[in-house]
This record gives C-alpha cells, structure tokens and sequence, in this order.
C-alpha cells in the first residue's frame, strides 16, 4: 500500500466520518475550526481542504512566523518558557494493560485542558531524541533521550540546559533507529512517562500531534494510531510529516526540507502541503555516526588508550564543541596551517587536543565514502529530489530549501551544503536554478517547532482523527485522514 492511500473499502465510511463535527474541547465550549468558520454549513470534519481554505492555513502560518521574527532581535534563539519541576512517582502510571489512567484526571498535579486553555500537546519522535511541548509555545517544554525507557526527573530539561542529557535515567535499547520505531513497547513507555510523568497532563483530555518520519513504513502509522487511542486513550491525534513541519517553522508551505538528526537524513519536496513521497531520499549517515566516526578519528590520531574508553556523552560534547564544516575540505586536509587545533579539557587534569578531526568528523554527510559507504551525500541526495518533481516546480521549490535537524548546525554547514548544490545545478546544465537555503538559527527544534505552530491554528482544528473515527473504522483510517 502507498502512502497516502487507503483501502478502497474505507471511501464510504471516510465519506460519512468527514460530515462529522470537528473536534470540541471538553466543557462544550465551540472548537476554534467553528468560530471561524462562522457554520455556514453546520459540519466540520476532516475533509479535503479546499484551495481557498488551504490558501488560508499557508497565510496563517507565514503571518505567524513573520510575526515572531519580528518580536524577536535578529539571530537570537528562543527563549525559555518554564520548567518543570521535580515531583512524585505516584502520578506515573503503568504500561500494563487495564490498568486505567483516569484516575489521574483528580490528581492536582495534572494538567487539566479546560484550565490551561492549550490546544495539544505535541511530540516530535527523533531517533536521538524525543521533543514535547504544548500547542502555541515556541520551543519544547521538554527534551528527552529517546533510549531512556524511566528517565530522571530530578532537574528541569530544556534545549541546550546541562540536563538535557538525562544522567542518571535507565538505558533502553533505542526505540527508534535510523526514522523507523523498532521496539513499540519501549516507545509506549517512554510515551506514557513523556505525556503523565514529564508534561504533567491526563492523555485522556488531550488531542496529540505526533511528527511522522519520510523513512516509517504505512503500517508504522496505524501502530502509531493503535498506541495513542489503545494505550493512551488520547480524544484525537494527527500525524504529520516531518517535512512539512519543518517548512512550517519558517512559514513556508512548499519548498524542499532538508533534515539531518541523530539517526537519519532525509531529502523531501513538499508542495501545498503535501509531501512529495516518491521523490524523497535518505542518507544513514547522521549524528550518532558522525560521533562514532569521531571516536575512531581521536583513537588513530593518538596512542591514548584512554580515548576509547570515553563516555558516549563526551564524545558527544566534543562533536557539539568542537567540530565544523570546512568550505574546502582537500585544501585544508593537506595543510596543517589550516587545522587550527584546538584543547578540549575532559576533566580530573585530563584534556583532549583536536586538529584537522575537527572538519573530518561532519564530512561524511558530504562523503559518506569516508565511511566506507557507497551512497552519495546530502547535496546530491537534495539535488536529485529537486529532480523528480516537475520541472514547472523545481525553481519554486529550490528557492525554499529549510535545513532542519541537530546536525544542520555545524558551523559551516549552510555554506558549504549551498556551494555544493550550486556546483550540482552547474554539472547537470540546471543553471537557472538558484538553490537558497533557510537556515534559522533554532533548526534544532524545527519540527516540533512546526507542529506547535500548525496544532494551534484555527484553520486546523478541524483536521484531527478522533477515538470516534478509530473506533468506527480502526487505525487504517490514517492513509485516508493524513496525506
């Protein structure tokens, strides 16, 4: 099955859902999709947008991004918006089936929907990490190590604070490898822990929007579905492609998102809001393999046994630090003037020094034959997407290139990515092409970013599945409600 297409035998009873009201917040106050629409037609359902009210979620989007740019200071991230403190064991719950979650909805610690007047709440699934927030904030309320199945709750996690890395939590095998979830039952705990333990809300009152990576498989949507509505029981959610959230965070509706994680890079055209699928590339050279690559870099470099015995978190912050994109890389490999070496301390007396390991860590997102592998990087992986879209759309879409993703802000990297694909448009006699690239400084968090911005739109409360649906017509639903 094609993603993006459903079973035939679903049309009739899509037909009959999408006359259905749209989603209404517990309270019988009228959902936002209603007040603007003014009920003309007294429905609301998650139809097809028309070409006017699809024009109207692109406007929306782009005054709202103009709008923060505009209040904030140019080149300044996003600032905190709370933390969260630490608390109780009790209101955990169990991934245990029939064990109920509804007696949390008394718990003073939990957040109640009608009291907080958010939208959603919002979970951006990365293979490295697992960003959640609420609908409408600027950056995540949390920041989690996806590998962490009970994670410590013993400081605030923020992006970029000394506890994003969660010391002290208990280590899982990943859920989630190179885009694609390998192990649900870990998902779900993480899930359950993420929503109850870290947000502090009852999943039964909150509709939830979850990023879908261009790598998961059709069926990995309906388990996705079959977890918010069986184990959660969450009232509504809505899967969105990772893609488009990306191009949202920058107000952008069409153009081609550019992602590089921990796990995975990936290559996808979006058009009107659609991802182009069919023309997607993926690279599986990311971060966690960039910093492996940096451990071999530092071991052949010195006879320090001690190196290879670093902590996965030190390499880490090494990587983060210390490394860089080079602008040429042949000439500055050959000249050690241009290495610009530099001390990294390790502590207990102990340091590290890194020299031309610096530019040849991130260099295998360009050449990914440095490691051994036999597909091409990222420029050519974007340039061959911009080529399986219609060449009346190619131009449209190369002038919105968003970089999105932890691995996109190596410095130098937005240069060096638009030197490459420039060269690329040359080669292939595609000279009218003028790739541009967007690369906002908060690329990290773009797509939770994204899905905060679209989750409160009141032009898109109407485009949520609700338990109603599920429960009618089961979790293949998805192919037909989500495109």
């Amino acid at each position: 099955m094609q993603r993006g297409e459903g079973p035939s035998s679903l049309k009739p009873q899509v037909q009959l859902l999408l006359k259905r009201p749209a989603l209404r917040p517990r309270g019988g106050a009228k959902s936002r999709a209603e007040e603007t629409s003014g009920q003309k037609s007294g429905t609301s359902g998650p139809e097809e947008l028309s070409p006017e009210r699809r024009g109207t979620w692109a406007q929306e989007i782009e005054l709202r991004a103009e709008r923060r740019a505009s209040s904030r200071p140019a080149g300044t991230r996003f600032s905190g918006r709370g933390r969260v403190r630490a608390f109780g064991a009790e209101v955990l719950t169990s991934r245990l089936a029939g064990r109920k979650m509804a007696s949390l909805s008394s718990s003073r610690r939990v957040r109640r929907l009608s009291s907080l007047g958010h939208v959603a709440v919002v979970v951006d699934q990365g293979s490295g990490f697992t960003k959640a927030g609420f609908a409408g904030e600027e950056q995540p309320r949390l920041v989690l190590k996806s590998s962490s199945l009970v994670p410590s709750w013993d400081r605030p996690v923020l992006p970029g604070a000394p506890g994003c890395e969660l010391a002290g939590g208990v280590a899982r095998a990943h859920p989630i490898k190179h885009g694609v979830v390998v192990d649900w039952e870990a998902l779900e705990g993480l899930w359950e822990r993420l929503l109850v333990g870290g947000l502090r809300v009852c999943p039964e009152e909150w509709p939830v929007l979850v990023s879908d990576s261009p790598s998961a498989p059709p069926v990995g949507r309906e388990r996705v579905a079959e977890l918010l509505f069986e184990a959660l029981a969450v009232p509504a959610c809505h899967l969105a492609s990772t893609a488009l959230l990306a191009l949202c965070s920058v107000g952008a509706f069409s153009g081609l998102a550019l992602e590089a994680g921990a796990g995975v890079c990936h290559a996808t055209p979006v058009y009107a809001g659609h991802s182009w699928h069919k023309a997607t590339f993926r690279l599986d050279v990311a971060g966690s393999t960039l910093s492996r690559y940096l451990r071999d870099l530092l071991v052949a470099a010195g006879p320090d046994h001690r190196l290879q015995a670093l902590p996965h978190k030190i390499i880490t912050q090494l990587k983060k630090r210390c490394c860089y994109v080079s602008l040429d890389f042949e000439g500055d490999l050959c000249n050690p003037a241009r290495h610009h070496p530099v001390s990294f301390s390790l502590g207990s007396g102990c340091s590290v020094c890194l020299g031309r390991e610096r530019f040849c860590c991130p260099e295998p997102l360009f050449q990914p034959g440095l490691l051994g592998q036999a597909e091409p990087g990222l420029p050519i992986l974007a340039f061959r997407a911009l080529q399986r879209v219609p060449a009346t759309l190619q131009t449209r879409l190369a002038n919105t290139m968003v970089l999105a993703g932890g691995s996109t802000l190596f410095p130098g990297f937005p240069e060096r990515l638009e030197l490459e694909l420039e060269a690329q448009c040359q080669r292939h006699g595609c000279g009218t092409l003028q790739p541009r690239l967007v690369a906002k400084p908060g690329r990290g968090t773009a797509v939770w970013t994204g899905g905060s911005m679209v989750a409160s739109l009141r032009t898109f409360q109407c485009r949520w599945m609700t338990r109603a649906m599920y429960q009618e017509c089961g979790s293949r639903l998805v192919h037909e409600v989500f495109h």
